[in-house]
Formats: C-alpha cells, sequence, structure tokens
C-alpha cells in the first residue's frame, strides 16, 4: 500500500495537532508538529533576551544570527509515547506551550529567515512520505503536492474556550479575555503577514469543528485518508 502525505493547516486552538498524532498513530505515518519548531525559536529568543514583554518586537538582527547554533529534534517520549521536541540537547515540550510563548510565536514565525530554516528542515521530515504536519503552511508552501490537504477551522470565541481550559488545567494563571485576545491577534498575524500567510489551499478540504465532536471529525478525516490511500478518492 503506498503512503501518502497529509499536510494540516489552520487557525491556532482547532485541534490541528491532536488530529494529527491520531492519524499517524491510525496510519503508522510519522507526525511532525511544525508549530512546535516555531515556538522553540520563540522560547530560545526568549530565554536570550531576544524578545520581551518590554520590547515592541523581535530583535531581529540577533535572532538571525544565532539561527545557525539552533538545533531542533523530536524524539519519543517513552512515557507517553509521543514525539517531545528538543531544543539544542534539552526536552523544551512544556516549556513552549506557555502562553509567554503564545504571545510571541507569530511575530517570530513571520521572519522569512526563520520560516526558511524551518521550511528546509520540515521539507528533509517528509521527503520519503509516510508524514502527517500540521502548522500553518504546510499545504501551501512546505508540501504544495501533499495527497490529502486539510484546513481547520472554527469560531474564536470556541477555540479560546478550548484553549482556556487547556492553560487552566497546566495551573497557568489567566483571564479569558487575555486568551480570546491572543486567539484573535494570533489569527491576524497569521494571515497578514508577508511571508507565507495563514490561507487555505485551492484543493484542501475545510474542517469548521466548531459544533463537531472530536470522535466524529477523526473518523471523518480518517476515512477520507484511507480512501486516497486505496486510490478511491
Amino acid at each position: 500500500m503506498s503512503k501518502i502525505t497529509i499536510a494540516i493547516d489552520g487557525y491556532s486552538s482547532t485541534g490541528k495537532s491532536t488530529v494529527a498524532r491520531q492519524l499517524a498513530k491510525a496510519l503508522d505515518y510519522i507526525y511532525v508538529d511544525s508549530g512546535a519548531m516555531y515556538r522553540a525559536i520563540t522560547l530560545f529568543a526568549l530565554q536570550n533576551d531576544l524578545i520581551g514583554k518590554e520590547q515592541e518586537g523581535v530583535d531581529k538582527a540577533g535572532l538571525i544570527s544565532l539561527l545557525p547554533g539552533i538545533r531542533l529534534e523530536f524524539r519519543k517520549n517513552h512515557e507517553t509515547g509521543k514525539a517531545d521536541i528538543w531544543l539544542n540537547g534539552e526536552n523544551v515540550e512544556q516549556d513552549i506551550r506557555k502562553m509567554e510563548v503564545s504571545s510571541f510565536v507569530s511575530m517570530v514565525s513571520a521572519l522569512p529567515e526563520v520560516r526558511k530554516k524551518l521550511v528546509e528542515q520540515q521539507r528533509l521530515l517528509g521527503k520519503d512520505k509516510g508524514v502527517v504536519m500540521d502548522g500553518r503552511d504546510i499545504g501551501t508552501v512546505v508540501f504544495p503536492d501533499a495527497e490529502l490537504k486539510l484546513f481547520m477551522t472554527a469560531s474564536p470565541k470556541i477555540r479560546a474556550t478550548r484553549r482556556y481550559k487547556e492553560l487552566l488545567e497546566k495551573g497557568e494563571t489567566i483571564t479569558y479575555e487575555e486568551v480570546l485576545q491572543n486567539v484573535e491577534s494570533r489569527d491576524l498575524a497569521d494571515s497578514t503577514r508577508k511571508d507565507s500567510p495563514l490561507i487555505k489551499a485551492d484543493d484542501a478540504v475545510e474542517i469548521d469543528n466548531s459544533d463537531m465532536g472530536e470522535k466524529e471529525q477523526f473518523e471523518r478525516i480518517l476515512n477520507h485518508a484511507r480512501n486516497l490511500i486505496k486510490g478511491e478518492a
């Protein structure tokens, strides 16, 4: 049975990573969380004082000069069975999910030099197919020839509610209003950036999960993927 490439794009907090992991497990494919890669670069910038609350933006020249020394890896976590992202030899899977990183990731990911570095790495990871990758420009830039492209969306308020619950469960002190503002600002930044803006590929299947359960969504997408693999779609 031939393998395909599955590209999942869409807005923040639409469950892209969840369904991508589910698909990869069901199909025995490799899962690559491209968003984690951008979050890791953002964490690196924060750790090195290249961006912060006191600054209006990123120290672009400083970050670009340090990009060659940034090493990103995905390693299997034997406790969870998932692939965690490592930044320069350190597991940062939990750190990159914090609200501070979320507040700046769109700013960092808008830098052409950052996108070029990560797109090159992402293409290498998917060169042999049998990969599920999620992000913002996977179906339009990274894998424009992907056999299955999905574009996931949901209303900002529903996405903010989901994200707010996740953050509370992790023990973060945050208000719903702050999360909603972050979701809306990320939507604007992702959709209007000059380099690889978030757009739906012409041949992508749109999945609006505002009123769709996780199980229903997964089964619908899995059936579509299996039909493509069998050459029936």
